[in-house]
């Protein structure tokens, strides 16, 4: 068998965060979803012998995650940038990614939105 392709997903990881540009929003907060997808470096040594070691850690990804949401900014181009930047630094075996933040109920006035997202995707 040959994989050609293997990626990781990470699917709406939930946080209730401080991020916006109007001061109330760094006050109240919101709920945020975060998505990643990570295409990975050959992980046929996990897939054969069943090494975390070979692969991306779940736990980790999510931490560093976790973490960043935690940390206030204006954008969410910003808190999505932050992001991909950790998960190269310290994830050897990415080699890709795309991250999709989204901020539920937008504080527009006279919009009935329910998400607004930013969608990043890099490479290594």
């Amino acid at each position: 068998m040959n994989i050609i392709n293997s990626t990781i997903h990470l699917q709406e990881m939930t946080f209730y965060a401080y991020h916006g540009v109007l001061p109330q929003e760094r006050i109240v907060g919101a709920y945020y979803s975060v998505s990643l997808s990570i295409d990975t470096a050959d992980i046929s040594e996990a897939i054969t012998h069943d090494r975390l070691e070979s692969t991306i850690n779940y736990a980790e990804v999510y931490q560093l995650v976790a973490e960043e949401m935690e940390e206030p900014s204006a954008l969410l181009e910003h808190v999505a940038g932050r992001i991909l930047l950790r998960l190269f630094a310290g994830q050897p075996l990415a080699h890709r990614a795309t991250i999709t933040v989204s901020k539920q109920a937008p504080p527009i006035i006279g919009a009935d939105i329910q998400r607004s997202a930013v969608t990043l995707t890099a490479e290594r």
